[in-house]
């Protein structure tokens, strides 16, 4: 295993971090369970999960995730070994089977917290993450911003990072993080926290693969300027990058059980796959693990989140660790990305 640290602490984290949000229905918690065994034997140190999980968010099963990783910590009393990473839901009018109360009023994020505290039998969270924000933004798949006026978000970054805060004090979250970001929002917490004593945001969630490299255009310059990783999400495209839809959809596909999940689905992203594909065979590898490799070499990147329904796919990905993409091989990449760039935002 390789790794990093969160960016301006001295905790070593797992450059492949252990994404878990099929756990309570695709995977069971034996399975969950299996998936942890595996993972920390292979050197992962590294897990995320969110209130939200398991996805897609159903009533019955949000919180499912969190729980079986707290019977996993309780059972190996394992929990000072790993880095644990969890998120607080944002405001969303069809998710208020999860709290009536969604967004980061300092009453909303409180019973998050501590619900996720119980539910992953801890103490303590090492990474706490914004889900998404509370104004609207060019977030899950959007490209452009479009500005309606209709948005009565007034600007509380400040007031979101001083209840963070109160948490930090608590030693109830050691660090915090935000996801689904934009450049601007990024800056403004970093403005918020440099001016005031606040909490730094370490890392932002957002997806990053061979489909969506729309990370590059702004995030990654402040990446690396500003220190603040980039912990990728969806690096294989809900499994597109596998190469498994290529002649058909399999049975027990992702995409397959959840049509909804159909973001990398479209004909530009099954074009694009078919031509890194291509350029995977002709270099011996797997389209899964040159997809992560890709992934696991750029220099703004914190931690490449992984996720498997199944133990093969598992060691696949995380064997993608060892796998060291040429420059001949990025060229070819480079070459079918100014192509056809960003087909599935």
């Amino acid at each position: 295993m390789k790794y990093t640290t969160l960016p301006k602490t001295d905790i070593k984290v797992s450059k492949i971090c252990l994404g878990t949000m099929t756990w309570g229905q695709q995977n069971s918690e034996a399975e969950g369970h299996q998936q942890l065994d595996y993972a920390i034997d292979q050197g992962i140190n590294f897990i995320d999960t969110a209130e939200l999980y398991s996805v897609p968010a159903r009533a019955e099963t949000h919180g499912s995730t969190e729980k079986i990783i707290g019977t996993w910590l309780k059972k190996t009393a394992k929990r000072k070994e790993v880095v644990l990473a969890t998120k607080v839901t944002g405001p969303n009018p069809n998710l208020k089977f999860i709290r009536e109360n969604l967004g980061f009023s300092k009453e909303a994020v409180t019973q998050a917290l501590h619900n996720s505290l119980q539910r992953l039998q801890t103490d303590y969270i090492d990474l706490y993450q914004l889900h998404w924000p509370e104004r609207k933004a060019n977030f899950f798949g959007k490209l452009g911003f479009e500005y309606d006026g209709q948005d009565a978000w007034e600007d509380n970054i400040h007031e979101v990072l001083e209840m963070l805060q109160g948490f930090v004090k608590q030693g109830k979250v050691r660090h915090i993080g935000i996801s689904n970001e934009t450049p601007w929002g990024t800056m403004r917490f970093l403005e918020e926290s440099k001016k005031h004593q606040l909490p730094r945001i370490r890392t932002v969630q957002n997806p990053y693969s061979l489909l969506n490299r729309t990370y590059e255009v702004g995030l990654a310059e402040i990446s690396m300027r500003e220190e603040v990783g980039l912990l990728a999400y969806s690096p294989l495209g809900f499994g597109i990058l596998s190469g498994k839809y290529l002649n058909g959809s399999p049975e027990n596909g992702r995409v397959s059980l959840f049509p909804n999940l159909s973001r990398y689905s479209g004909p530009l992203s099954t074009e694009a796959t078919k031509r890194y594909k291509k350029v995977a065979d002709e270099n011996g590898l797997s389209l899964a693990q040159m997809a992560l490799a890709f992934v696991n070499q750029q220099a703004f990147l914190t931690a490449n989140i992984i996720g498997a329904t199944s133990m093969e796919q598992l060691r696949e990905n995380i064997g993608s660790i060892e796998v060291e993409l040429t420059p001949e091989t990025l060229q070819a990449i480079d070459q079918i990305h100014h192509q056809i760039p960003n087909p599935a935002p």
